[in-house]
């Protein structure tokens, strides 16, 4: 009898352990989602605000955008939020890829020559901005999922992987620009 309730006992707990590793993922799952539609959203909203003719009022738009992507982000994965620290990584991040310390600043000049360069620049930019703001949101999503924070992420050791999702991150955008001038 007392064999019986052991084994019972032990059943029990086997299944209370895999429930609770089934919310585990439910949880994990629901997060990821979540994660995915915040930077989506950051997404679409960097390409638009880089469609704005005047120059340098996309950066300031821009930079908004993704510190309150990184603040809903940290929302959805229990990390406290720290403004600052979130603009040192991105300056970190960006700064260290060449391509867009080079050409954001050149994109966001041209808007300043009529016609032309405007149009130029404004495409130029919200492709940029579009795909800087995937590879910031994906970063931060994988480092957070990892159960990171603010304060141990090192852009040095994220710079490859905030690189090659920068290249997805143009694809993303190119593919949504298309997507809302088709519409």
């Amino acid at each position: 009898m007392v064999q019986d309730k052991n084994q019972n006992s032990e059943k029990e707990n086997a299944v209370e352990q895999q429930n609770q590793t089934a919310d585990a993922e439910l949880s994990f799952e629901g997060k990821t989602e979540e994660a995915d539609k915040i930077i989506k959203n950051s997404v679409y909203g960097a390409a638009g605000i880089g469609l704005v003719p005047i120059p340098w009022v996309d950066f300031v738009g821009l930079t908004a955008i993704q510190i309150k992507m990184l603040h809903s982000l940290s929302k959805v994965y229990g990390v406290e939020f720290s403004e600052s620290r979130g603009k040192a990584v991105i300056t970190s991040l960006v700064s260290g890829y060449l391509p867009i310390a080079l050409v954001q600043p050149i994109a966001s000049f041209i808007k300043s020559i009529p016609l032309v360069g405007q149009l130029t620049g404004a495409v130029t930019m919200s492709i940029l901005g579009g795909a800087t703001t995937y590879a910031i949101g994906r970063v931060f999503n994988l480092h957070f999922a990892a159960g990171g924070t603010f304060w141990d992420l090192d852009a040095n050791k994220m710079r490859a992987y905030f690189e090659e999702q920068f290249e997805e991150g143009k694809k993303v955008t190119s593919q949504a620009r298309k997507k809302t001038t088709a519409a």
